[in-house]
């Protein structure tokens, strides 16, 4: 079946009921038919489920979907998309071990490279995001992961994920792909050589800023190792949002369609405003890796970033402005977003740190919604004439 199937027709086997949506298994434990089978379960001889911080049938309906969606073997849901995170690196590396990673990364992933991980003896060196010669350098003896983002949070600059996994191949260096801003419906790095897809379900794959989540994807190895870890550290995503989240991808290929292509209509009218520096969109032809994006990816996404035209204070305005858009840190929502990453959700980096990674004072990033697209523009452009 093709993808849009797949998220639709993959669910649980009927109980007895016949119900035609899945219900909720909202329960912490499970019995056992004797204690024979008790202790199967727990030697791993038998599967089933122990325990709902182990495992649970909402959650592995929804892990089934991901897997099959970005075509991995496995896969492992937590609590949220920072929790997913933080597994695979708790999971995979020790101390001594080192990361290489693209500097163009989410706040919180920054801190926890930065400030977290080297407390326990874990170091991470940065590189810009398509300086490929730059990734073959900071690759050591005791490189164990390479950390990418692609599109990049805000930046949107597109990293080719072959030529990253021809320079890892064969050396034990894990591939870890945060797959957010794309979806499995906009880009599947596994395919491309990637080893793990992390994604944040908490934004496109929710759709409706209800719930929090994350999944881990990648083969079935892999997710054993990961799956030890999280068993016993406990980052586990409750029944009820796993229950959501495999509902709500049931849409999102038309979600993300929607918001793919509102998204290129609303960028392409940026780029000839007056009072806009600059645009970057995958899908634009101005995009410095626009070819790199047509042949990576499936869309452009819904993402958009743009230079407004006097800094920090015609940005403020213009985000003041806003009546349509929603002032939030999420995104990836069936509402447009807008945010200006300097002083939320990338604030905790330096000043210098935030220049590197191209996020200036004037920077806006929009969440382009499932709004009508000339209602967002409206907005968009009221809110330009009065910054």
């Amino acid at each position: 079946m093709r993808k849009e199937t797949v998220a639709i027709r993959s669910q649980l086997n009927r109980s007895e009921f016949q119900e035609h949506s899945v219900p909720l298994y909202m329960t912490s434990s499970y019995v056992f038919e004797d204690a024979a089978q008790m202790r199967r379960r727990f030697s791993e001889e038998e599967k089933g489920n122990i325990y709902s911080r182990y495992s649970n049938p909402n959650v592995s309906e929804f892990i089934e979907k991901m897997a099959l969606l970005e075509g991995a073997e496995s896969g492992w849901a937590t609590a949220s998309g920072m929790a997913a995170v933080f597994t695979v690196l708790g999971a995979l590396l020790k101390s001594g071990d080192h990361i290489v990673s693209s500097r163009a990364v989410f706040g919180s992933t920054h801190k926890l490279l930065t400030e977290i991980l080297p407390k326990w003896g874990i170091t991470c060196t940065y590189v810009d995001a398509v300086n490929y010669m730059g990734y073959a350098e900071a690759i050591q003896a005791n490189t164990r992961l390479v950390y990418l983002e692609t599109p990049s949070n805000p930046g949107l600059e597109i990293i080719d994920l072959q030529r990253i996994t021809a320079l890892t191949s064969g050396k034990g260096i894990t591939v870890v792909v945060d797959n957010c801003f794309a979806t499995p419906f906009g880009q599947q790095p596994l395919p491309l050589g990637a080893d793990i897809s992390i994604h944040s379900a908490t934004k496109f794959i929710d759709g409706q800023g209800r719930s929090l989540g994350g999944v881990i994807l990648g083969s079935s190895e892999l997710i054993k190792k990961i799956e030890g870890f999280a068993r016993h550290t406990g980052p586990c995503i409750s029944p009820f949002n796993a229950w959501l989240l495999s509902k709500s991808l049931e849409t999102l290929s038309v979600r993300f369609e929607r918001h793919s292509s509102s998204a290129h209509e609303i960028a392409r009218r940026l780029e000839e405003h007056s009072k806009v520096d600059w645009v970057r969109y995958p899908f634009l032809t101005s995009h410095p890796d626009y070819e790199l994006a047509k042949r990576q990816m499936q869309s452009g996404g819904a993402i958009v970033t743009f230079q407004i035209k006097g800094g920090q204070q015609s940005g403020q305005t213009f985000l003041n402005s806003l009546q349509l858009f929603s002032l939030t840190a999420n995104l990836g929502d069936t509402r447009s977003i807008a945010t200006h990453p300097a002083s939320t959700t990338h604030s905790k980096l330096t000043r210098e740190e935030r220049a590197s990674v191209g996020i200036s004072d004037g920077l806006i990033r929009l969440s382009i919604g499932l709004e009508h697209p000339e209602d967002i523009w409206d907005d968009i452009e009221k809110a330009l004439e009065e910054s």
